[in-house]
């Protein structure tokens, strides 16, 4: 892979997998609120977190997928590649402090039609907080 380009469509196999992990900081729910302009307390106020059934603060679940979209857009397939749609269900909360990894596996390749499936997970230690597909357009190599 080189850093211009991300994975051309040869260079890909059903298996790969790449993934991207980052522990979530308070400062980090809180930008994620101000880009995404999803200020719901659940996310930002402690004292309404504490009457949740989660007893506390929560990443915001839209998060997962930016770390999914990381993995996609930098790594696998990486830069070049599009992003053509993606289903996620929402297993388990994610708290501020949890690390969170987020990986991308190939499932299928439509060499004809340049599309990639793959399995997006996110994980806190073992446990699948997020999971789901998405298909990404990847470019062949010379056109």
């Amino acid at each position: 892979m080189q850093e211009i380009h991300g994975y051309y469509l040869e260079d890909l196999s059903v298996g790969l997998s790449a993934s991207y992990e980052k522990t979530l900081t308070d400062e980090d729910v809180r930008q994620f609120a101000s880009l995404s302009g999803d200020h719901n307390p659940v996310h930002l106020n402690d004292d309404y977190a504490k009457t949740t059934l989660f007893g506390q603060r929560i990443v915001h679940g839209m998060f997962s997928a930016a770390l999914i979209s990381t993995v996609a857009g930098m790594h696998l397939p990486g830069p070049g590649a599009i992003y053509i749609d993606q289903q996620l269900k929402f297993k388990a909360p994610v708290f501020i402090g949890d690390t969170a990894k987020a990986v991308v596996t190939v499932m299928e390749i439509d060499e004809r039609r340049r599309r990639v499936k793959a399995q997006t997970d996110v994980f806190v230690g073992e446990k699948l907080v997020a999971t789901g597909e998405a298909t990404f357009m990847v470019d062949k190599r010379g056109g």
